[in-house]
């Protein structure tokens, strides 16, 4: 009878953890990170920076102990090589290399087909670098995080920069990029537009193909029209071959050009960009921040970086720094929880929410839907002897929370209540170059 009580109890026991949350667990030899980028093809201009900084960073981190005293270790997926295969590996890193943690990824197109997967595999799935802002917008998901802000947040920041600057500009034209990222940030701006200054014209919505090498048919439009402002919220090699050839028309001296991809261009055009163009970070990334520029962290940065790469940081480079930096503060959180033993994948997502933690340029805030408050930058360039490529100049520092779609609402309705207190919010910091 007592045999029979005590197997009872037993069953009874073994249900009851069975139901029970992941708890804490013995400390792993090691922390494997499986990190999709672009490794090849168009967007390994971001994606390849990404994974330099990554490297550098984690060398770093696991010569100070790595997190909670493991040491982290990188595996590497290809976004390039398509959908498909960037789905396989992200399987077989996590089922087969025991990935306890990822990091995915750039495209908008990628996170929105990770973010289930990582559902169905219950691990920590941190999207470093995309920028749809539909994510937490259209679904709830537990297992992904975003530690930076998203498209909203850039195009509001860009709006206000360029209302605040510009004011009076009748007339626009949009030369995006024909896909998803191109149409979706053009409706945002336009919404918000529309909001702030209905009588704007907008004369053009042109949308070459996406790695078209000849722009002269959009620049033969534009230099007939004449619009006051230019946007293009084109990127990498498109941005720049736009740029190089409307330069070579005049184009960037005849309107207002806003570029707010172009700080990753900056150092890749050199003497192309004129002084006067419009220049957005995707978030407040500058290695001439002119707040933490001289901090001893960022200068060690952008030497460790510049040493490996013969190249300036650019936006993907700090937000693998956020990443990694907020990955690890979540754990210690979630450490400091689970009584100093190793945390389990679901306390160590619950960590993130309500996370604050300090970024090479600011602070990131984690809110309770998952969505990072990325302060966002935005500047005019300046041509100075210093550098032989434009710098940020009339910039202007956007708080996060403020240019951010609230929790609950959708960033085009959010957009479409914009009004002019926005636009003169005292929260908003303004800076001119310095040497």
């Amino acid at each position: 009878m007592v045999r029979m009580k005590l197997a009872v109890a037993g069953a009874v026991l073994a249900g009851v953890l069975a139901s029970l949350p992941a708890l804490a667990q013995d400390k792993p030899k090691e922390l494997v990170v499986g990190i999709a980028t672009f490794l090849s093809g168009p967007a390994s201009v971001f994606g390849v920076p990404g994974k330099n900084a990554a490297d550098l960073l984690i060398e770093e981190l696991n010569a100070k102990g790595g997190i909670l005293g493991v040491p982290v270790k990188p595996v590497y997926v290809d976004e390039g090589a398509g959908t498909n295969q960037l789905l396989s590996e992200y399987r077989r890193v996590v089922q087969e290399q025991g990935a306890q943690v990822m990091l995915g990824a750039i495209s908008s197109g990628s996170c929105n087909a990770l973010a289930p997967v990582a559902e169905d595999l219950k691990v920590v799935n941190v999207m470093w670098d995309c920028g749809t802002q539909t994510i937490f917008e259209d679904g709830k998901w537990k297992y992904s995080v975003r530690t930076q802000g998203h498209a909203g947040a850039e195009m509001m920041a860009t709006l206000l920069y360029l209302m605040k600057t510009k004011p009076d500009f009748k007339s626009i034209a949009v030369v995006n990029q024909d896909y998803a990222w191109g149409r979706e940030s053009w409706a945002l701006f336009q919404a918000g537009l529309k909001a702030l200054k209905p009588d704007v014209k907008v004369v053009a919505e042109l949308f070459p193909k996406f790695g078209a090498p000849d722009f002269s048919t959009e620049i033969t439009r534009l230099s007939a029209l004449r619009p006051d402002v230019v946007l293009s919220t084109s990127w990498g090699g498109d941005l720049d071959t736009f740029v190089q050839q409307a330069a070579a028309r005049g184009l960037l001296k005849q309107s207002t050009f806003v570029l707010p991809l172009a700080e990753s261009s900056l150092e890749r055009l050199g003497n192309v960009l004129p002084e006067g163009v419009i220049v957005g970070a995707r978030g407040d990334h500058y290695w001439l921040h002119p707040k933490t520029k001289n901090t001893p962290e960022m200068q060690a940065f952008v030497k460790k970086y510049k040493d490996k790469t013969g190249v300036y940081p650019i936006y993907p480079t700090f937000h693998m720094q956020q990443a990694l930096t907020g990955l690890a503060k979540a754990y210690e959180k979630a450490g400091a929880s689970a009584g100093g033993k190793w945390p389990s994948k679901e306390q160590v997502i619950a960590a993130f929410e309500g996370l604050e933690f300090k970024s090479l340029t600011g602070t990131i805030t984690i809110r309770g839907d998952h969505q990072g408050l990325e302060d966002q930058m935005l500047g005019t360039t300046k041509r100075v002897p210093e550098y032989p490529f434009a710098v940020y100049d009339k910039m202007a520092l956007y708080p996060g929370k403020l240019v951010t779609t609230p929790v609950g609402e959708k960033s085009l309705d959010w957009f479409a209540k914009a009004t002019q207190a926005l636009v003169n919010d005292k929260s908003i910091e303004t800076f001119d170059y310095a040497k």
